[in-house]
C-alpha cells in the first residue's frame, strides 16, 4: 500500500492507495498558514490517521509547492513561503518515522496521469498546469524526472517564444514576472492574464470563465481573447515538443477545462515545431484535482 500527500497552500490532502491503484481512504485538513512546524505535524498526523485502518506500513510520497534544492538540501521556489529554507524532507522523515519521497506538485500531476490517467502507457508524458500559475512536469515510463537542479518541466519561466504584435498590442517586453524576468510563459498563460489581456483590448472586466461562455455565445471580443490565448499556448508548447518530443501532453489546472484548446491548439502548433509531421496528442487529465495526491502516492512505484 502507499500513501500520497498533496501539500497545498490552503489544504493538505492525503490518500491511501492499494497496490493496484484503488483508492481506499482519503483525508484532508487546512494547511497551518505560515507555520512550518505546524505543517510538518499536520502531514504526520494525516499519515497516522490513514495507517489506523491497515496492518502494514505503507510508503509515503509527498507533492509540494516548490522543490528541494540539490545544492542546499532546503526548500526553494515555493509559494508557501514558510517552507523556504527548511529541510522539509528530513523533518517529515523524522516526524513520520521512516523515509519519504518528495517532489514538486506538477511532477506528481505528470506521474499520476502517466500511471493510470490520460497518459497511461505512454513513454514520455508532459504534464501541464494552467491555473493561477503555470507549471509542468515530465514523467518517463511513469516516473518523475526531476533533473540535476530540480527544475525539470519549469516551462512557465522561459520567455514566451516568437513574441509579436497581436491585435495591435506588442508582446514585448512582456509583463513583469515574480521571478524577476519579463515576458515569461506564466505571465501570458496563467488564468489571471486571460482576464487582463481581455481588459487591455476591451476595457472590460471579465473572468476567464465568462470569457469562454461569452465566446461560445458568439461574443466577438471574447472569441478574439481566446484566439490570442490559443496562439500563445501553441507557441509555448511547441518549444516543449521541440526539446523533449513527448508522446502526450496532459493539461491540468482550471484552464484545462476549456474544451476548445484540445482542438484548436494542435491545429496551429505545426508552424513552430521543427518537424515535417506532428503526431503528439494534447488531452485533458483523467484524475482532475486528485492527480497531485495520487501522483505523490506513486512516487515509490
Amino acid at each position: 500500500m502507499r500513501i500520497g500527500i498533496d501539500l497545498g497552500g490552503t489544504k493538505i490532502e492525503a490518500i491511501l492507495l492499494a497496490a493496484d491503484g484503488r483508492e481506499l481512504e482519503r483525508v484532508r485538513m487546512p494547511t497551518p498558514q505560515g507555520d512550518y512546524e505546524g505543517t510538518v505535524r499536520a502531514v504526520a498526523s494525516l499519515v497516522a490517521r490513514l495507517e489506523q485502518s491497515i496492518d502494514e506500513v505503507p510508503t509515503v510520497g509527498i507533492g509540494m509547492p516548490g522543490a528541494m534544492s540539490p545544492a542546499t538540501g532546503l526548500v526553494k521556489s515555493s509559494n508557501s513561503v514558510c517552507l523556504i529554507g527548511n529541510p522539509l524532507d528530513k523533518d517529515l522523515q523524522a516526524a513520520i518515522g521512516r523515509p519519504v519521497r518528495l517532489t514538486n506538485d506538477a511532477n506528481c500531476f505528470a506521474v499520476s496521469e502517466a500511471q493510470d490517467g490520460a497518459g497511461k502507457g505512454a513513454h514520455v508524458v508532459f504534464g501541464v498546469i494552467l491555473g493561477t500559475g503555470v507549471g509542468g512536469g515530465i514523467a518517463i515510463d511513469g516516473h518523475a524526472m526531476t533533473g540535476l537542479n530540480a527544475i525539470t518541466g519549469e516551462w512557465g519561466h522561459n520567455p514566451l517564444p516568437w513574441p509579436q504584435v497581436l491585435d495591435g498590442i506588442d508582446e514585448r517586453p512582456g509583463p513583469a514576472c515574480y521571478c524577476g524576468q519579463h515576458g515569461c510563459v506564466e505571465t501570458f498563460l496563467a488564468g489571471p492574464w486571460m482576464s487582463h489581456d481581455h481588459k487591455l483590448h476591451t476595457k472590460q472586466d471579465c473572468s476567464s470563465h465568462d470569457i469562454v461562455a461569452q465566446a461560445e455565445a458568439g461574443d466577438a471580443a471574447c472569441e478574439a481573447t481566446l484566439k490570442r490565448y490559443e496562439h500563445r499556448l501553441a507557441r509555448a508548447i511547441s518549444t516543449v515538443i521541440n526539446v523533449i518530443d513527448p508522446d502526450v501532453i496532459v493539461l491540468g489546472g482550471g484552464l484545462s477545462n476549456i474544451k476548445r484548446l484540445y482542438t484548436n491548439v494542435p491545429k496551429i502548433w505545426d508552424e513552430w515545431i521543427f518537424s515535417d509531421s506532428v503526431t503528439t496528442t494534447m488531452v485533458p487529465n483523467v484524475h482532475g484535482d486528485s492527480s497531485g495526491v495520487r501522483g505523490a502516492a506513486w512516487l515509490w512505484d
